[in-house]
């Protein structure tokens, strides 16, 4: 697990979206990205960020934002999780770990006093430049998306 930091370089990107088509990092120079990791599909926390996400789409697109989500479930879920909530961003099957591990959301989690490794949720802005801007480490859910544009406003 890499201590990513604001600042540093974002790690390259080689994985597939939703649909198995390759997805990169480079692929979005020039643009801003929002990248953002969460537990996985169809859970309530996740659906509420990914919907708050959606909402705010026009939003993020209008600052020059691209959205691209990230969990370790299989194309087929994240086909179903982007159908049945209208989600109009991209979203990265990782089940070997290696994009979540990158970008140091894998890691040490409780629940009920008993820890267990799973996914982290956490939220990075990249630049045009594909440098990390900020990192989110304690996402609110519910209003991910005015979290992320008070962030960008400091």
């Amino acid at each position: 697990m890499l201590d990513l930091k604001e600042g540093d370089l974002a790690p390259a990107i080689k994985a597939s979206d939703e649909n198995g088509e390759p997805i990169t990092l480079e692929e979005y120079r020039g643009k801003k990205v929002v990248l953002y990791f969460y537990p996985r599909d169809n859970t309530p926390g996740c659906t509420v960020e990914s919907c708050d996400l959606r909402d705010n789409y026009s939003q993020f697109i209008e600052q020059g934002f691209e959205i691209i989500g990230v969990s370790a479930d299989s194309e087929k879920s994240h086909q179903k999780f982007i159908s049945k909530y209208k989600l109009p961003f991209r979203l990265i099957s990782d089940p070997d770990k290696k994009v979540l591990q990158d970008y140091g959301a894998w890691g040490e989690k409780s629940l009920y006093g008993k820890k267990y490794m799973g996914i982290l949720r956490k939220t990075y802005i990249i630049n045009e430049e594909g440098y990390v801007e900020k990192i989110i480490e304690k996402v609110k859910t519910k209003e991910h998306s005015k979290q992320i544009f008070a962030e960008l406003s400091h």
